[in-house]
């Protein structure tokens, strides 16, 4: 039964007496005092719990009365909602309101023209194909990002009936007793009931940076938050271990509380999304602005209002890019999940840009340079080395003349925290992890390779006191019951244990430490750690109690050996780094390990190649200044590798980096990673080994922690940008073929138009919409990562998109102008006399459409490479491409040869001749743009002395 009283931090639906606020559910009922105010053992009760934790179907029980622990989702729109949204788009509400105003105009007709009402329903049925097409890729990409967000892991580890579990964070009842370690979010509101140097950054919650120590004790704070002796939800254990017992879930945690609040602040806009924003309101004014102006120059020649009106609507509608919202959503979706399949989850837009310019990568080396499965490959004692062959966490593999080093692998082995967890078989995962510290995995790996079984040791000398490792003296140790005395078990840095140590153990016996012991022992480190090992030592001695002072348990050591462990590089990553220098990204190596360590690995991998690499350290740089810092950072071409280095030392790295204008990319898995993670312009978390502050803080999340995945995804970022241009050009371009004979007709004084506002609808229907959402897909051109990262001040309408923009449209208006008034003269028919009937117009407006049709087919060809050639990219290697631009021939030539479509356009069939004139015409912009790129090639390689 559980116990009642009056505890409003455990009871549901009660105000706090002291903080005012309304209390979150909890599994018990009041008691005497707040959770806070209790000691350790007063805590299990009333929350009726152990400190075994809760029995599996009691956790069960629980979890079904309430609830999962999660937050509350945050309500998305309707299908209906995101539908009538895409009707609000600035482009579409132009097009609604000339359709609406052509309409009127077909009612205040007489007699009522039937070509009037077409162009009111083509034109809405323009802005229906743009919404379906938006609401098609919205849906299906947020449908993405749900599948996507699902394949991140959110684990934590809990006591089940004394057995050490891990499970997911969202199956956390009230009374679980969690097990807290360095670098773990904290999955649920919790009082800590032990704590060693257990230390937690509550910022998220109280904006405070310093970091808490928290304690087991009973604290009389006034509120929950001030109380250091319970750790909350969306914070992180930065330092130290503990446990705690969950006492609020889900939505009634106090970051449930300020989650909601958070969720209903409205979601901004990316600086993409600004830029298309600001075009729209331009190219919406302009063509206003000119549809005005064309309704004004018509008026005065005698033309009736509505005729003119209906032609300078034709002016605007030829302005007006209407697949523009549709091809933008669909190049960004396409990026994301082009992303994704490489293994990099977007998680914001901004991210997709920002990679398109990044031009400095500050990398993690563990986990993401390497493979993040230490692995110990050489074990040293009594002045001989034992090679350990095996890669993994396999316990394959084994220890080369084991019996010298059994005794200081049992001690290695006693004085860890972390576990081996076997292959799950079918449907669990299919090889061995570590659950806790890789370098303790690799510790009872290595155990098990020399004939030992680390759970049978453990039983056998059982551990009865601990002093975990800190940064500051860099060891561990644990104290066992060793036959009639006890033990301990001290690893860590072979500098500080060195220090510690009076003995050394060889051959089975103790023998005094000398100074020339001394220095053999810190020659064989240093060589260990040349070769990339990260190395530890190992020491021990003998107690006369169970719960000694850390001072005395870690001193009169006597060192047993040292241990060399290897995180084996990625094979991917070489040819990654490769790709990055290619493409003038500076990558900077950002590790917390020995310098010796850092350079040998990036050595490896290609980060560092010359003779000379910068290795700055920690140290070093809390003797620099801001101005010797920028100095440092100064030289792009110096190999900068940054060891021994805290999250304050990388945040100001990042700073400083941004501070002379570079783009940003920096990778952490650790909670002490989130500031800088957050600050980068592009944040990258570890999706696999990451922790769920650095995931939360990123705005990419690795799913295989590789860096690889990273140059692939700034391959991906850089195509994301270039596509979005391509089919701005692709339809900018062709808008300038379309307005150009409209204004050239008017200022001839021809009465007609050259192409009526149906045709242009027609237009941007066939061969408009579809090839510009294929050139969204356009795989990445073969240099794109051979070019220098764009400026983060560089625009969408840069001076090359403009100056190409004006270079294929004019060819275009061009061609079709010269098509139009060559037909329209040589048949000797008198301007005024012409019709909307004449068979000559007809013909001619037909030519206009066909020739507009059939440049674009070749423009968007020409547009598929900014400098490639299209014959080395392959002419087919875009199928979708050429299937849409085979649509726009196929419905052109409907419109030309089918009777009911001949009346709906005013069109008439084109004879053979007249299509390859038109055909060859329609190859000139391709032709010219090949041109173009010989010579910008031809002019690259004469800078750079290349001989052609």
């Amino acid at each position: 039964m559980m116990r009642t009283g009056a505890d409003p931090s455990v009871a549901g639906g009660g105000k706090d007496r002291t903080s005012g606020r309304t209390s979150r559910t909890g599994p018990s009922g009041p008691s005497p005092d707040p959770i806070r105010r209790l000691a350790a053992g007063d805590v299990f009760s009333t929350l009726t719990t152990s400190r075994r934790g809760l029995p599996a179907a009691q956790a069960r029980a629980r979890l079904e009365q309430y609830g999962t622990n999660e937050l509350p989702r945050v309500r998305r729109r309707s299908a209906w909602r995101q539908l009538g949204a895409q009707f609000t788009d600035l482009f579409a509400v132009v097009l609604i309101v000339a359709a609406a105003i052509t309409f009127l105009a077909y009612r205040l007709q007489e007699p009522r023209d039937t070509a009037t009402l077409q162009l009111a329903v083509a034109i809405l049925g323009v802005v229906l194909l743009n919404a379906a097409i938006g609401f098609a890729q919205e849906y299906s990409a947020e449908r993405t990002a749900q599948a996507l967000e699902a394949m991140v892991p959110h684990t934590c580890r809990v006591l089940r009936d004394g057995e050490r579990l891990e499970v997911p964070a969202r199956e956390l009842a009230p009374g679980d007793v969690v097990v807290l370690e360095a670098g773990d979010a904290v999955p649920a509101d919790c009082r800590v009931v032990e704590a060693h140097e257990l230390t937690a950054n509550n910022a998220p919650l109280t904006g405070e940076s310093n970091a808490v120590v928290c304690t087991a004790d009973p604290v009389a704070a006034v509120s929950s938050l001030e109380a250091r002796n319970c750790v909350f939800m969306g914070t992180d254990i930065v330092a130290g271990s503990g446990r705690a017992v969950v006492y609020a879930t889900g939505a009634t945690t106090e970051f449930g509380r300020i989650y909601r609040l958070a969720a209903a602040a409205p979601k901004q806009k990316t600086p993409l999304q600004h830029q298309v924003a600001s075009m729209a309101r331009r190219v919406a004014g302009a063509a206003l602005a000119i549809g005005a102006l064309m309704f004004a120059v018509r008026l005065p020649t005698g033309e009736s209002l509505v005729p003119a009106f209906v032609f300078a609507l034709g002016v605007m509608v030829a302005m007006v890019p209407e697949g523009l919202p549709a091809t933008l959503s669909v190049s960004l979706a396409i990026g994301v999940r082009r992303m994704a399949r490489r293994h990099a989850l977007i998680k914001q837009l901004l991210a997709v840009e920002a990679l398109g310019s990044t031009t400095v990568v500050c990398t993690d080396k563990t986990g993401t340079l390497t493979q993040a499965e230490m692995t110990v490959t050489q074990v040293w004692a009594g002045g001989a080395t034992h090679a350990v062959s095996g890669v993994g966490y396999a316990p394959g593999g084994e220890v080369r003349d084991p019996a010298p080093v059994r005794e200081l692998l049992r001690v290695a082995g006693l004085c860890c925290d972390a576990r081996l967890v076997p292959p799950e078989g079918p449907g669990g995962r299919d090889h061995w992890r570590v659950l806790g510290d890789t370098t303790e995995g690799a510790l009872l790996v290595v155990a098990a390779k020399a004939g030992l079984d680390p759970g049978a040791e453990e039983a056998t000398a059982p551990r009865v006191t601990e002093f975990p490792f800190d940064s500051t003296r860099k060891l561990m140790t644990t104290v066992h019951k060793s036959g009639a005395g006890y033990q301990a078990c001290v690893k860590g840095a072979p500098v500080e244990l060195l220090a510690r140590c009076t003995g050394l153990e060889r051959d089975g016996r103790r023998e005094p430490l000398t100074e020339r012991d001394r220095a053999a022992v810190v020659a064989t480190s240093d060589a260990m750690a040349s070769q990339g090992l990260r190395v530890l030592g190992v020491a021990r001695r003998g107690l006369d109690g169970p719960r000694p002072a850390q001072d005395e348990a870690e001193a009169g050591l006597t060192l047993l050996g040292l241990v060399g462990m290897l995180d084996p590089p990625r094979p991917e990553v070489t040819d990654a780094v490769a790709a990055c220098r290619r493409a003038g990204i500076r990558i900077v190596m950002v590790t917390g390990d020995h310098p010796l360590t850092g350079e040998a690995v990036a050595r490896r991998v290609g980060i560092v190649r010359g003779p000379d690499p910068v290795v700055v350290t920690g140290a070093r740089l809390d003797t620099m200044d801001d101005e010797a810092l920028d100095a440092l950072l100064a030289e792009p071409s110096s190999e900068l590798l940054l060891c021994r280095v805290s999250p304050e030392h990388k945040m100001r790295v990042v700073t400083a980096f941004q501070r002379r204008g570079e783009v940003v990319a920096v990778t952490g898995d650790g909670a002490n990673d989130a500031p800088a993670l957050k600050h980068a312009d592009i944040g990258v978390a570890m999706g696999a080994s990451g922790t769920d502050v650095a995931r939360e803080a990123a705005s990419m999340v690795l799913l295989d922690d590789s860096f690889a995945s990273i140059a692939t995804a700034v391959q991906l970022g850089r195509t994301v940008y270039q596509n979005i241009r391509k089919f701005l050009v692709y339809l900018f371009s062709h808008n300038i073929g379309e307005l150009v004979p409209i204004l050239a007709a008017t200022f001839a004084g021809f009465p007609l138009v050259p192409i009526s506002a149906v045709q242009i609808l027609a237009i941007d229907l066939g061969s408009d919409v579809l090839p510009a959402l294929a050139l969204g897909a356009e795989p990445p051109e073969p240099d794109v990562m051979e070019r220098p990262p764009r400026s983060r001040r560089e625009r969408l309408f840069s001076a090359s998109v403009v100056g190409r923009i004006l270079f294929l449209g004019g060819i275009q208006a061009l061609c079709v102008s010269a098509v139009f008034f060559w037909h329209v003269t040589s048949s000797g028919i008198p301007f005024d006399d012409f019709t909307k009937d004449t068979p000559v117009y007809r013909e001619a407006i037909t030519m206009v459409q066909a020739g507009i049709v059939l440049s674009q087919f070749f423009n968007a060809l020409a547009v598929r490479t900014d400098r490639q050639s299209i014959l080395k990219v392959g002419l087919v290697s875009n199928p979708a491409l050429l299937a849409a631009g085979g649509f726009g021939v196929a419905l052109m030539a409907a419109i030309s040869y089918v009777p009911t479509l001949q009346d709906v356009f005013n069109t008439a069939p084109l004879d053979a001749a007249d299509w390859a004139v038109l055909a060859g015409l329609g190859t000139l912009p391709l032709l010219a743009d090949e041109a173009r790129k010989w010579w910008l090639r031809r002019r690259t390689d004469l800078r750079k002395g290349v001989p052609r």
